[in-house]
């Protein structure tokens, strides 16, 4: 009976340190000012709607439906609810941690909602896969802070592993192709600058 009341009271203290009473600077916030949920659905948008709107996929080459994960030429447009989680078992995203992309309403066609990155013409790019990925090939990504706004912005960077080390040098931005496609790639200047809108549940649940 006792070690059952400690561990209730262990698991009750642990979700307490979690709640979103405050934040700090290095916390992973959406732009309502709360703390980013983990496996919560979210859409990532441009902090200036001159540059687009928000994230979804688009079809390009032979793909049988669309697996390109691209900005929405539409500047009004939020794109796609997409859900972002952490191998760590926390309610919200832990500071610094690793997460995983997914569209929390993928296309037909894909294996699996999370995004990887694969190598293209254009240089690496973020796709979905027609076929299921190991999690090294999904938790990939990461949130940077940027440190000149005074507001939740954020910066993704693209981490990969090397043995038992993580190295993240690398950002992801915009690739516009010749048929006009805003493709999401790895590059190392002019990163995609977001910020994370908490999406309704009624609406991540259908286009």
């Amino acid at each position: 009976m006792k070690s059952t009341t400690f561990l209730a009271l262990f698991l009750l203290s642990a979700i307490i340190s979690h709640l979103p009473s405050s934040t700090a600077d290095d916390d992973l916030v959406d732009a309502e000012g709360n703390l980013v949920e983990n496996g919560g659905t979210y859409y990532l948008l441009p902090h200036i709607w001159a540059h687009g709107g928000g994230i979804e996929t688009a079809k390009t080459g032979n793909e049988p439906c669309p697996l390109t994960v691209v900005r929405s030429p539409n500047e009004v447009s939020k794109g796609e609810p997409i859900r972002i989680s952490s191998q760590f078992l926390s309610l919200f995203i832990p500071r610094g941690s690793l997460v995983a992309l997914g569209f929390a309403n993928p296309p037909s066609c894909a294996a699996s909602p999370w995004w990887t990155v694969v190598d293209s013409p254009q240089g690496p790019a973020v796709k979905l896969s027609q076929q299921k990925l190991p999690e090294k090939d999904i938790l990939v990504f990461k949130f940077e802070k940027v440190s000149h706004s005074n507001i939740h912005v954020y910066k993704l960077l693209y981490c990969q592993r090397d043995e038992e080390d993580v190295k993240c040098d690398q950002y992801i931005g915009i690739h516009r192709d010749r048929n006009g496609n805003r493709r999401l790639v790895v590059t190392e200047e002019n990163p995609l600058e977001l910020v994370l809108l908490k999406a309704k549940s009624e609406t991540a649940s259908s286009h």
